[in-house]
């Protein structure tokens, strides 16, 4: 900054330092970049560019994440409408296979039932209310029979094969098994691989196959 004094305080010595103080300072300002406009022009182009695209992100993102959230209040009712079907099939078909007791199934976590844990509730006549690790390998197999077809009456189909899976039971509980499967065979026509000669006497047909 050059001080400006009026003529009457003119001093030559003193303007003369200033001229040379400004020249000083010009000087360590270094060369005049001439292109600098067009640098400009260039660097704020590209950053329009660079803007516009981002907001291009940032809307997809957002409809991605919108998308994705009706997708999952969809998917979360189908889900719990299924579910529930299913649950009273199965309360309904457990009685039917154990000829009585209670049983049902329910999700641990019911506020996120797509990453929900099944836990399944069974009491067969004559003991008390358990978890499947404290029934009988019999027992843990009919249960589990009595939730697929409780899977399976909610979508039916004109056939159905099982395989081996009347394995783990005893003579009494194959009883229970082939009287719903005759009840089931009505609509459906089943197809069973097995070794249990109560379920082979129950078919209508017998293919053997030997080694």
């Amino acid at each position: 900054n050059i001080k400006l004094k009026s003529v009457k305080n003119y001093n030559l010595s003193d303007i003369s330092y200033d001229v040379e103080k400004t020249k000083r300072r010009i000087e360590a300002i270094g060369p005049i970049n001439w292109a600098v406009s067009d640098e400009y022009n260039e660097q704020n182009t590209r950053l329009q560019l660079l803007k516009s695209q981002r907001s291009d992100i940032v809307e997809s993102e957002k409809n991605l994440k919108d998308a994705i959230k009706k997708i999952d209040n969809i998917a979360k009712k189908q889900f719990s409408d299924t579910f529930n079907k299913i649950k009273n099939n199965f309360e309904v078909m457990f009685q039917t296979f154990f000829l009585g007791g209670k049983g049902t199934i329910a999700l641990s976590d019911g506020d996120d039932p797509l990453n929900s844990e099944l836990t399944i509730f069974a009491q067969p006549p004559g003991k008390r209310n358990q978890s499947l690790r404290m029934l009988s390998a019999g027992e843990k197999s009919l249960t589990a029979i009595a939730l697929l077809f409780s899977i399976y009456q909610y979508k039916p189909s004109p056939f159905c094969i099982l395989d081996e899976v009347d394995a783990p039971l005893d003579d009494m509980n194959i009883q229970k098994f082939t009287r719903v499967l005759k009840q089931f065979s009505e609509e459906t026509q089943f197809i069973i691989v097995t070794q249990k000669k109560f379920t082979m006497e129950a078919a209508n047909y017998m293919y053997g196959v030997t080694m």
